[in-house]
Formats: structure tokens, sequence, C-alpha cells
């Protein structure tokens, strides 16, 4: 008896009010869209108007804008505004045959089902980008063509050119600033829009498994985003330097949502169903804490003071490339030598996994160049990642990128490299091609038809 109730003929006027003012909005809606294609000459067929917006060029060959990914983008915001329509039509018809209607029901339903797909509609048609024929403020750059490519709002307006503020050339020598995304990131549109389709200022979904999806199909770099990124919420104090290297991670540090397993326990090798494949065992720390310092049967198997033992004193930093949880680091850590170590989520916590070990962990892909300076590096140790699956123009692509950061007598440690005898020659040469100084050099077979690479190299001075 409490609830407030409208008789059945306000409902229908109230209804038919609606349709009305929504009825309106389309039509101002649609007006001004049509002002806006109008104004940029998009119906005025006379040549000598087509000139004085664009260059002949442009108008034969529409250079820098994808005047498809504009009719698309037109047809989806229109086609979303039909869709609604239906909709609310459906509702209006429902609720005139109930009995009884609440203000508070109403209002719910015009704030989440009229005005706010509404709001991104209008948005959506407002952010339509025209080609702009005098380019940015005065120079002859055209706008990025990849505009039109995305709806969703964040993704337009990471990839927008940021002006300076002051409006003049900024430290970096440049007028503006470019955010980057992958090429491969037009390829993946609707996975790209769902990762950034979020609230600014709120906090990120759980989803850094979409992220990595993305990254490793070449969608690399990612966008920022302007959320908040979550944690455990069970976060404990990490555990200090001297405990840490050698013992397993606190289980509560960890979001194991996206994993199979949920404890570091759980990723042991004994367990078929740990979720992952590659480094089989690293999660162990009793089978991880003798690797690089004891004796082994096998002529691959190196050991850190051995290598170290080759140049005392010159290694002080490198970059280890492998699917691994930091032992390495830890290792040459404990030769007071600093190494961040690449690492992707396969599965398994790995990233958490050496930054809780109070190791660096760089979450980077094989796709994107390594972002240290040339001639930087100590040394490079690659190890579990690179084998005989790789393509070689790939694998030449990467071995250049590390030669450029290695620095004139820096090391390149290959361990335990594994291929196909019948392919060996091949990844041999990939690795001879720079003429590099040999040190180490050892094969031993892996099995009946696969074998094992290592090598320790110098990179030559160069000096030209």
């Amino acid at each position: 008896m409490g609830r407030s109730c409208l008789p059945r003929w306000r409902v229908g006027r109230l209804m038919a009010g609606l349709q009305l003012i929504l009825g309106l909005v389309v039509i101002t809606v649609s007006l001004s869209c049509l002002y806006r294609f109008h104004s940029a000459g998009y119906f005025l067929h006379n040549e000598d108007i087509c000139r004085t917006i664009y260059t002949i060029k442009q108008v034969n060959n529409n250079e820098g804008f994808d005047l498809k990914a504009l009719h698309d983008r037109v047809d989806d915001v229109l086609e979303k505004m039909d869709n609604l329509y239906e909709k609310l039509e459906k509702t209006v018809k429902e609720m005139e045959k109930s009995k009884e209607g609440s203000k508070r029901e109403i209002k719910k339903f015009l704030e989440e089902e009229v005005m706010k797909p509404f709001y991104h509609a209008h948005i959506g048609l407002r952010q339509i980008r025209l080609p702009n024929p005098q380019g940015i403020r005065n120079s002859t750059e055209k706008e990025d063509p990849l505009i039109n490519k995305f709806l969703v709002e964040e993704i337009r307006k990471y990839i927008t050119p940021k002006e300076n503020h002051v409006g003049k050339m900024n430290m970096f020598g440049t007028e503006r600033v470019y955010n980057t995304i992958g090429h491969a990131c037009v390829l993946m549109k609707t996975e790209l829009e769902k990762y950034m389709d979020y609230d600014v200022g709120a906090y990120c979904d759980d989803d850094w498994s979409l992220a990595q999806k993305l990254m490793v199909n070449g969608c690399d770099p990612l966008p920022r985003r302007r959320c908040l990124t979550r944690a455990s919420m069970t976060y404990q104090k990490p555990y200090p330097i001297n405990e840490s290297l050698w013992k397993l991670p606190d289980d509560r540090n960890v979001r194991w949502g996206n994993y199979q397993c949920r404890s570091f326990a759980c990723l042991s090798s004994k367990n078929p169903k740990r979720g992952y494949t590659k480094c089989t065992g690293c999660f162990e720390m009793e089978k991880e804490i003798g690797k690089w310092i004891t004796n082994s049967t096998l002529l691959a198997d190196f050991k850190i003071d051995d290598v170290l033992r080759v140049k005392p004193g010159e290694i002080r930093i490198g970059l280890d490339v492998g699917v691994g949880t930091g032992t390495f680091a830890a290792r040459m850590r404990e030769n007071n030598v600093t190494i961040v170590t690449t690492a992707l989520n396969l599965g398994a916590p790995f990233n958490e996994m050496i930054a809780l070990r109070g190791l660096i962990p760089l979450y980077i892909s094989l796709n994107q160049r390594l972002p240290f300076f040339d001639n930087t590096m100590d040394m490079i140790h690659t190890a579990g990642l690179m084998d005989g699956w790789i393509d070689l123009l790939l694998m030449d692509f990467v071995l250049y990128d590390w030669d450029r950061v290695l620095r004139p007598g820096g090391f390149l440690w290959i361990d335990r490299f594994f291929c196909k005898k019948k392919d060996l020659d091949d990844y041999m040469y990939m690795f001879l091609q720079f003429r590099y100084k040999k040190h180490k050099w050892a094969i031993s077979p892996k099995s009946k038809d696969e074998v094992y690479l290592s090598a320790l190299l110098e990179k030559p001075p160069r000096a030209i």
C-alpha cells in the first residue's frame, strides 16, 4: 500500500510524451550529423568545391583517410539507434498493458535504457573524424587514419596525437606526442575494444590474460589505461631479500583468478593440472637452487663461476631472455651482477614470482624491440625460449636487436638451445654470422633426433 502508483491514463500520456521527446532527439542528432557531412562537402558533387575542400589527389585516392571505416562507423551507430528505438517501443507497449507503474521504475528505465544509450550514440556521432585539409595545426600532416577504426572512446583518445600544452616544441623536439599501439591491434579490434572499455578512474577488470593475448598476437605495445589495477585483497609484506631469493612467496600475494592453480605448491611438476608446460619444476626451489653452480655430465651446461672468470669484474648488468622464475638473476645477484628477467605469465604467475623473490621482471613479448639503448648491456643470457620452433627470419631480427644493446666486449650466452639435428647448421649460422669471439662452444645430444647447443660469445669492438 505504501507504494506510489500512477493511474493508467497518466502512464499512457507519459509514454506518449516520452516517445515525442525521443523522436525530437533522434531528429536533432540526425540533422546535426547531416549538417556535419554537408559542411564537409560530402553531398556537393561540384568539382570546384571538392578541390577547395581536398586536393585532387585526396579526392581520387582518399589518401590518409579511411572512408570505409567512416562508413562502417556511421552504420554501426545508426544500427544501435534503430535497435534502441525498437526496444523502447516494445517496452513502452508492455508498460501500457501493466496495471501499475512506479515513478522509480520509470526513472530507472529512462536513465539506463534511454538516456545512457542515446548519450553514447550522440558521442559516437560527434567523434566521427573528417579529414582536415590543412592537416594538424598549420603542418601538412594528416590526421591518423586509425582514428575511425575503433568505436571505444578511450582508444580514440589514446591514439590521437597530443599537442603540447604551451604550443611550442617540447623537450623531445616535437610539437606533439604520439601514443603507439601495435599494428596487429587493428586485426584484434573486438578484443582491444573490450580491453579498453572501462570507467575512467574506477577499478580495472582482472583481465591481464586478455592483455597478454593481445600482446602475443602482435597488439604490442598495448595502449595505456586510466583505471586502477586490482591487487590481492590479502596482500602481505614480501620477505626480506636475504630470505626471498630461495623461498616460495606467500600465496596471498598473487591474484590466482586467471590460473588453474590457487597456490605455489600446486605449481609443482608432480601436478599434471598445474596449468603450464614450459619450465617444468621452476617453482620448486629445492631444484632451482642447484642450477648453474653444480657440475653436470652434459657438456652444454656452463657454470656461472666459469663464465664470469673469463672477464673478472667486467660483467655488471645484463638481460635474461627466457622462461623461468628468475633463478639465473638470483644466482647472478649473489655475484653482484644485476639481471633483468623477461617473462610472460604462460599459465603460471612467472612475473609475480620473479618480483616477490626481489628481482626485476620485464613483461615483454618476443614481438617487441628491447627497451634498452645501444651498447649498454654487459651480457644477454637466453635459455628455454628461442628453440627449434622459431622462424629463421624472426630469429634474425631478434638477434640483431640483441647485438644492438650488447656493448662491445659484452657476452651473448646461449644456454642449452635445442633443435633437430637436421636444422642445426641453419641455427649455428644465425649465431655465427655476427663474428663474435668464441669463448665456449658445446653441442650435446638431447634425444635421438635433437641436440643442445650452448655457447659463450663476445661481441667485437666495431670501432668505426
